[in-house]
């Protein structure tokens, strides 16, 4: 996710503030293994090793010419994406391919140094996308040459949100070892110096107002009745009452909190608006952007506003309805790693992230790269580089790539960074417009709009050309 991501994601604010919920155990049947990894690819002085995690699964796979299917792990423990990657294990046994899910460096499991390693910034420096890559690519060498009948098996990337730049990045850096790559809601062009940085809420608004319009006309006008609801004699109370807030509002830091809670659940919304029932961020029905939207889909202002507010924030926190209280301080999403993400967020990684006001349905707020990059001094003591993602990988030039599908969901906020145009004759785009955060490597489902279908029909149909391919 990953959603972020992922993230993955949005900004700190929102990772700070993300949804605790429990996943369901794998239905997939695989095998957990470890490969010791160098700490630093890059270097010859530092001859530290770490144990990398990866999940692999057999016994669809031809051991005379077979395809290795390689997942590359995104900002989280690997079992939540191969749970959640339905799409590799569907046709898998069309193309009798063996599966591989490797674990990200510095999340789930597979993390150098230990937890300690997360408090000394001379060990996280090796927490990069280059050194991940590195490791993929030592990871499939290893692989063939040890599992007997891999040594001339074509590989094809899989990757979603980060794990789908990954993917794509992989191929880029890497074609010695993988064939083509499928890059699924890989907003590559989010982190830029010149990216649009409101361009990530306009289309979350979008994906909103696709399900109502008056649902966004009183977000919009939520953000300033919740100040003049605060400012009143007991208004931090009555806000602590309607929304059942675990601990009562004492502040104007306090009502900030509240709003990052709810900016958190409507970016996920829009991100993770799939056709059917999921499980993938918190359980969540079908289509839960239109159904938050159901309590404030008609005109609304002061009190009923915060009340019907009130209302769809449940939807996402509390769709079992089993949370009798909401703790909007704390607490992250299992499986995500949000420490080594904000890392990687202060250092390569860099979204620039505000909005307007106008065209998008949140409070305005700008980008200010120096009270960024004070604050990553502050909490990582590095300095990010908002330059380097552009620089290693190539920018907006992709011509010299090839046997890249990006494919991206536009109800998707991530969608606003990604490669929405085909670059080449094999650097192609795939557009599901009733698609969210990577539906297309979601499982099918007999929910999945036309559009999600067809895409995974072409992306299939690609995998089969590359193959095919010297």
């Amino acid at each position: 996710m990953a959603f972020h991501s992922s993230v993955l994601l949005k900004s700190k604010k929102i990772q700070k503030n993300r949804k605790v919920s429990k996943f369901s155990t794998s239905d997939y049947n695989y095998k957990t293994e470890y490969f010791t990894q160098k700490v630093d690819h890059f270097g010859f002085v530092n001859q530290d090793t770490y144990q990398q995690r990866y999940l692999i699964a057999d016994q669809y796979w031809d051991p005379n010419g077979g395809p290795i299917f390689l997942y590359t792990g995104n900002e989280g423990d690997i079992t939540l994406f191969c749970n959640n990657t339905g799409f590799m294990w569907d046709i898998a046994p069309e193309f009798k391919a063996m599966l591989i899910f490797a674990e990200h460096r510095y999340y789930g499991t597979s993390i150098p140094y230990g937890q300690t390693a997360f408090k000394d910034p001379k060990k996280m420096n090796f927490l990069t996308s280059e050194q991940a890559l590195a490791d993929y690519a030592v990871l499939i060498k290893h692989i063939k040459s040890s599992i007997p009948g891999s040594s001339q098996s074509k590989v094809i990337a899989f990757g979603g949100s980060y794990g789908g730049m990954l993917a794509a990045w992989f191929r880029m850096k890497y074609p010695n070892v993988v064939q083509g790559s499928l890059a699924a809601s890989a907003p590559i062009w989010t982190f830029r110096k010149e990216a649009d940085c409101d361009a990530f809420d306009r289309t979350v608004t979008g994906t909103f107002r696709k399900s109502s319009s008056a649902c966004v006309d009183n977000i919009k006008a939520l953000w300033k009745t919740l100040n003049t609801t605060a400012s009143q004699a007991s208004g931090l109370s009555k806000l602590s009452e309607i929304f059942h807030l675990c601990k009562p509002l004492k502040s104007a830091d306090d009502v900030t909190t509240l709003k990052n809670w709810i900016v958190s659940a409507l970016v996920y919304l829009a991100m993770v608006d799939y056709p059917y029932p999921s499980k993938f961020l918190a359980p969540l029905p079908a289509w839960p952007v239109k159904e938050t939207c159901r309590p404030i889909s008609t005109p609304l202002n002061g009190d009923n506003l915060i009340i019907g507010t009130a209302k769809a924030m449940n939807v996402f926190y509390n769709y079992t309805g089993s949370t009798s209280c909401f703790d909007i301080g704390s607490g992250d999403i299992p499986n995500l790693g949000i420490s080594g993400w904000d890392y990687q967020s202060c250092t390569e990684m860099v979204a620039p992230s505000c909005s307007n006001g106008k065209t998008d349905m949140f409070e305005k707020s700008a980008w200010d790269f120096k009270e960024y990059t004070n604050g990553c001094l502050k909490n990582w003591k590095v300095k990010p580089d908002i330059n380097w993602i552009e620089t290693q990988y190539w920018g907006k030039n992709l011509s010299a790539a090839s046997n890249i599908i990006f494919s991206n969901g536009l109800l998707d906020p991530w969608s606003s960074g990604g490669v929405l145009k085909s670059q080449s004759d094999s650097v192609v785009a795939i557009l599901i417009p009733n698609g969210a955060h990577h539906l297309d490597l979601r499982g099918s489902n007999k929910a999945d709009p036309a559009d999600v279908v067809s895409a995974r029909n072409q992306e299939k149909k690609y995998i089969a050309t590359w193959l095919k391919s010297p």
